[in-house]
């Protein structure tokens, strides 16, 4: 899961520059730490979606608001993926 937490974090960084990943509360929302507005997270999930090879739902953008919910279902996608194939 920690590799999936700093491909989340580069992403991150490579979307808004000005987050410092080492400031991140992994609990807290994204948009209540710093200036992530909706095209910057919908970016973000763009982003993921080319890099992990995965679908995500637009219903499931609400599990990709925080760092712990970005890992945690992107684990958990990447398992179903890869059980399944």
């Amino acid at each position: 899961m920690r590799d999936i937490e700093n491909t989340v974090l580069r992403i991150l960084t490579e979307v808004a520059p000005e987050v410092e990943p080492e400031k991140i509360d992994p609990h807290k929302s994204f948009r209540d730490q710093f200036d992530f507005d909706s095209v910057d997270f919908l970016n973000f999930v763009i982003a993921l979606q080319k890099e992990l090879g995965l679908a995500i739902y637009e219903m499931d953008y609400p599990k990709l608001s925080s760092l712990n919910g970005c890992v945690n279902y992107l684990h958990e996608q990447l398992s179903k993926q890869r059980g399944s194939s």
